[in-house]
């Protein structure tokens, strides 16, 4: 063997070695980022367990049931991190209740109008039907001897739909007739189940004063809830007798339609 051919053997003897080492160095570090990404898949599991926990808390509540009524019902929770949506929703409920199932003269025009700005199409249409001063029943006629309406919610409740949505809701409140010339009010117990929605706000600025969030009552569908007699002297007087609004159809629209005339001077 020459020297030329001894000099090439070392340097192919020395390549191979090299070669050797290369590959335990990049087997090496194969097996440490398998390693590793086998931790991390480990973490991310261990945090996904600790996020789903929370879901398994049990949630107690409490059921109400008042002692001279004996309606039943569920206290709503006081959840300070409730989503705003919630929360607001909950107030124009208990706002529309509040004007809209009340009656008062001096104030009839004002919450026509109000409560127009919570209304659309069909729902105003019967809005207006309802207060037309040539309807028997409206407002504006079984009360026109100068009694008197006020509304006050108890509780309010949120439903879910089988798919989900939420868009329903039942308030329970008390209207209190106050008849002209009498210092008792009669006291009737109602329950009204409310589909709502939210749409674009008015670009009517008196409007928007009432309503800046587009809040729109789709369907609201009041029922007295009956009874005992001996439950209360107070209560007693007639469903029919006391509501600012009778069951009317689903609807949805911005403004009332005007009535003619002022309140007070109406036929």
């Amino acid at each position: 063997m020459t020297e030329g051919e001894l000099e090439r053997y070392w340097q192919e003897a020395a390549s191979w070695e090299t070669d050797r080492v290369a590959q335990l160095r990049r087997s090496e570090r194969v097996a440490w980022w398998s390693a590793g990404g086998g931790w991390a898949c480990a973490l991310l599991g261990g945090a996904a367990l600790l996020m789903l926990l929370p879901l398994k808390q049990l949630m107690p509540f409490v059921v109400r049931v008042d002692n001279t009524t004996g309606i039943v019902d569920v206290v709503p929770q006081l959840n300070l991190q409730a989503e705003p949506a919630e929360v607001v929703t909950r107030y124009f409920l208990t706002h529309y209740i509040t004007v809209c199932e009340r009656f008062s003269f001096p104030t009839a025009e004002s919450d026509y109008e109000e409560c127009g700005a919570f209304h659309a199409a069909q729902r105003n249409q019967a809005w207006y039907a309802l207060w037309n001063p040539v309807n028997p029943s409206s407002p504006l006629n079984v009360y026109k001897d100068g009694s008197t309406v006020r509304a006050s919610v108890s509780a309010v409740s949120f439903l879910r739909r089988a798919n989900g949505v939420s868009d329903l809701a039942q308030v329970r409140y008390l209207k209190r007739l106050r008849r002209s010339g009498s210092t008792q009010d009669e006291i009737t117990h109602w329950i009204a189940t409310i589909q709502y929605a939210y749409a674009q706000p008015s670009a009517d600025v008196r409007v928007r004063s009432w309503n800046p969030l587009g809040f729109k009552i789709l369907d609201f569908r009041p029922e007295p809830e009956v009874i005992a007699e001996s439950a209360s002297g107070a209560v007693g007087a007639e469903a029919s007798g006391v509501g600012t609004s009778a069951g009317v159809a689903p609807a949805a629209a911005a403004a009332a339609a005007p009535l003619s005339g002022t309140p007070g001077t109406r036929p």
